[in-house]
């Protein structure tokens, strides 16, 4: 049977993950990774993984392998409303948290309650592809905000707003994917008088946030205009990627509208995975580990970080974030990121070419994504000086 006339005229505008299709490259033998954005296995809690399978089914029993409500499973939603009051300066109620399959089925949600074909929603430039891939079956137009060293420029959101109706806006304010930038407190601030000024709606995801090396914590935008944000996070970086557990905050008028389109796609999220997460959570297992995990990793992005400093050219520059998984690498304009690629490829060195982030599918040509989680400090240096011996 043929299929292509069958196809509903979305399917146009999709495509496969950039990222994705390079990660089966990454898996032949040899080759070290620099690409996903991948935690760490060393990361994963699994000598308590047992005791949270046995607290699970000894305290709540078959109600963990039962359905369970849409909005999520109580106690985990009252865990993490504890979490973020006390860790992010949040002053939530447990019934404003709700739980969504990773982050990436907020981000779905959002685009199906939110979307309508041609719509226009303002994002950074370079964005999260993960956030285009769930956006883009719903058919709208993006229009790129100005951003600089220090994330999203404020002034370029107020005047996109003054000329254009966007639907939202979507931000990775907390070492963002794919630069590592960071938005400041007084940037923060400045977007949240914006949003309020011209009742305007933030996506705010918030993946990375717990994975601050150094530097001091900003509180979140939502904190700031809580009626104009949805906040979106995960435990998947701070517990398992794998568990799909993610979660989101949205403003009153969008709690029923979110639910009911989670609830054609998958009627809830895994209860026992919700459990699992609940009691990480609850039986402070997440404080004791997340300096583990934070000790994991800082001491890779500096291993990046001295590298590049001693082997890449004069005429390339990068990020030195605080904290998350990646630094943003820029060459010189005319600079070919294609060839590199391919001759990193065949030097067994895998990468993200930056392209792949910009909503327009014609920017970045010169840039490159570096993930530091996945290999050791040692594999880090020698992966960079082959990129730079390439170069």
């Amino acid at each position: 049977m043929k299929f292509k006339h069958l196809r509903a005229d979305r399917m146009a505008d999709m495509s496969v993950n950039a990222i994705r299709e390079i990660l089966k490259v990454v898996s032949q033998p040899g080759v070290v990774s620099l690409a996903g954005g991948i935690p760490s296995p060393d990361s994963f809690p699994l000598d308590i993984i047992k005791q949270l399978c046995q607290e699970v089914i000894q305290k709540y029993g078959p109600a963990a392998f039962q359905y369970d409500t849409t909005e999520g499973f109580e106690p985990l939603r009252q865990a993490l409303a504890d979490h973020l009051n006390t860790n992010k300066a949040f002053d939530l109620h447990p019934e404003q948290v709700f739980i969504s399959s990773g982050s990436q089925g907020a981000l779905d949600a959002v685009g199906k309650v939110l979307i309508s074909k041609g719509d226009l929603i303002g994002v950074e430039a370079p964005t999260y592809l993960g956030a285009l891939q769930a956006f883009d079956p719903y058919e709208p137009v993006y229009i790129n905000l100005e951003t600089d060293a220090h994330g999203l420029v404020p002034e370029s959101l107020e005047k996109t707003l003054q000329k254009l109706a966007l639907k939202f806006i979507y931000l990775v304010p907390n070492f963002q994917n794919p630069t590592g930038r960071t938005l400041s407190r007084s940037r923060r601030e400045e977007v949240a008088h914006i949003l309020t000024r011209h009742d305007a709606l933030l996506i705010e995801d918030d993946p990375y946030g717990d994975l601050r090396y150094d530097g001091d914590f900003i509180v979140s935008v939502k904190s700031l205009a809580p009626d104009h944000v949805v906040y979106i996070g995960t435990l998947s970086k701070i517990f398992s990627p794998g568990l799909r557990v993610g979660f989101y905050v949205p403003p009153f008028d969008l709690q029923d509208w979110l639910v009911i389109v989670k609830q054609g796609v998958d009627l809830h999220t895994s209860t026992f995975n919700q459990a699992l997460a609940a009691e990480y959570l609850l039986g402070g297992h997440l404080k004791k580990i997340l300096p583990s995990i934070l000790a994991l990793y800082k001491p890779k992005k500096d291993a990046m970080l001295a590298a590049l400093d001693e082997y890449f050219p004069d005429k390339f520059t990068w990020t030195r974030p605080e904290g998350g998984m990646f630094l943003w690498v820029e060459g010189p304009t005319g600079y070919d990121g294609d060839a590199l690629y391919n001759r990193a490829i065949q030097n067994n060195v895998a990468y993200v070419p930056g392209k792949y982030f910009f909503a327009d599918g014609q920017s970045g040509q010169e840039t490159m994504r570096l993930n530091f989680t996945m290999a050791d400090e040692a594999t880090i240096e020698r992966a960079i000086k082959t990129l730079a011996g390439i170069l």
